[in-house]
């Protein structure tokens, strides 16, 4: 009757590794997707910015007809590509509420606005204006009859280079 009894009163060591050991491999699973999700966070929010800029210059653009109506040799928008590496980007005289502008001072303050919002808002952000009918890549075909297109992407933690783009943001009817 002792014997049995001895039996039947604990966990064996080995009893106690095996469930320490699926205890260990659970929790470091949890921690994984844990810091995969705030990784899609971050992301997604990224993400959600860089359109929002995209939109943003798009609708300044639109609002600004004679400067977007310019041949692209003369448009100031079309001239855009701000590297954030590159540093902050230039300063320009400022057109809020009664300030007069012109249609080209009014494009450079657009431009200074977004870039400072690109630097501001997005890790080693870039942002470019372009004719370009092509698959995602910074550079751009300039084509006649091209839509004029807003780029925008950014670098990823552990990046050197921004890569493709990752917003690409058609014009509609804005033609060459």
């Amino acid at each position: 009757m002792g014997s049995s009894l001895r039996l039947r009163a604990g966990f064996t060591l080995v009893e106690v590794l095996v469930a320490l050991f699926v205890v260990s491999v659970g929790l470091a699973g949890a921690a994984a997707l844990q810091t995969l999700a705030v990784r899609a966070s971050r992301d997604a929010a990224h993400l959600a910015d860089g359109s929002r800029l995209a939109r943003s210059l798009a609708e300044r653009m639109r609002a600004n007809p004679r400067a977007l109506a310019l041949p692209d040799a003369d448009n100031p928008y079309v001239r855009l590509d701000y590297d954030a590496a590159g540093g902050a980007p230039t300063a320009s005289a400022l057109c809020y509420a009664d300030a007069v502008c012109d249609a080209d001072e009014l494009a450079r303050f657009d431009l200074y606005e977004v870039s400072a919002a690109v630097a501001a808002g997005l890790p080693g952000g870039r942002i470019r204006v372009c004719r370009d009918a092509g698959p995602p890549a910074w550079s751009c075909d300039a084509e006649d009859g091209a839509p004029l297109v807003v780029k925008v992407g950014w670098r990823a933690p552990g990046d050197t280079a921004t890569g493709a783009p990752k917003v690409m943001l058609p014009l509609a009817g804005a033609g060459p």
